[in-house]
């Protein structure tokens, strides 16, 4: 039932980095399972390298299991999720799919342009981009703020530097209190002197 919307999707993507068909064509008519709960997505590759929904009793050469938490992440292309799937099957036809996710790239401003033309999807774009790095050196410098708060003015949060020190002087001082300890037993064990 979702396997049709998500392979046009997915073919759509396909299409606009053309590079990525001709990787996919090499693993032409192998089937890959994607279980992303409560939904299983079955695609197989055709000689084209483009993609077709595959029959739910269809045999899987590849399975990935995707918790639903980490689908934004895959779509910002965080490194440290692929990490997080779970998978089996045939390991080469797996990496291929590892990379392609971290390299196709959604053109939206080719999609837009066909709505609204080049030049107004064009500078929609570059307006989404720009309010995205404001956002994100807005996060930057406010998580900064509230660090340097904590830190300087309120004192809830110790410096990386302060802790290091602390934990040398306990080290200096749990070495100086065993050097003690060992004199003390030297001394208490020693043989009393002669008269």
């Amino acid at each position: 039932m979702y396997s049709k919307p998500f392979t046009v999707a997915l073919n759509h993507l396909l299409m606009q980095n053309t590079w990525a068909l001709e990787r996919l064509a090499r693993f032409s008519g192998k089937t890959v399972r994607f279980e992303i709960v409560p939904f299983t997505i079955a695609c197989t590759i055709l000689p084209s390298g483009t993609l077709r929904s595959a029959e739910s009793a269809a045999v899987s050469d590849a399975r990935c299991f995707i918790s639903p938490s980490l689908l934004p992440r895959l779509a910002l292309h965080d490194e440290k999720v692929h990490a997080e799937i779970r998978s089996e099957g045939d390991a080469s036809l797996l990496a291929e799919i590892f990379f392609l996710s971290r390299n196709l790239r959604w053109d939206a401003a080719e999609d837009l342009s066909q709505v609204v033309g080049d030049i107004a999807a064009e500078r929609f774009i570059q307006s989404l981009q720009s309010a995205h790095h404001q956002l994100r050196d807005s996060a930057l410098n406010l998580s900064l703020a509230a660090a340097e708060y904590l830190t300087e003015e309120r004192s809830l949060l110790t410096k990386p530097q302060l802790v290091s020190a602390f934990i040398q002087h306990v080290d200096t001082l749990r070495d100086d209190v065993a050097r003690l300890e060992w004199r003390i037993s030297q001394l208490s064990t020693a043989p009393a002197p002669r008269k």
